[in-house]
């Protein structure tokens, strides 16, 4: 029996695509009067989408953004910010 290591691997998405459209979607919310940051990490705890608006099409941008791919991203660069702050 094989008991070697599975690697988790997830494709990468291009960065600057995810930032847009997180954007656009912050964007969204403040409009309708919602709280992005919360509304946005409710999406981002559960998957539900109806924690985002309609508004300007925001939802269906939000469903484009792969959740593991973004949470990889965030935690990429909250410690990036870390190491900078640490070499200041």
């Amino acid at each position: 029996m094989n008991e070697s290591t599975i690697q988790f691997s997830i494709r990468q998405e291009p960065e600057n695509e995810m930032r847009l459209i997180l954007r656009q979607v912050y964007q969204a919310l403040d409009e309708k009067g919602y709280n992005p940051i919360s509304q946005m990490v409710g999406y981002i705890l559960s998957e539900d989408p109806t924690y985002i608006t309609t508004h300007n099409n925001a939802r269906s941008l939000v469903r484009r953004i792969d959740r593991d791919e973004l949470l990889q991203e965030l935690v990429r660069e909250y410690l990036a910010d870390d190491e900078k702050k640490d070499e200041a």
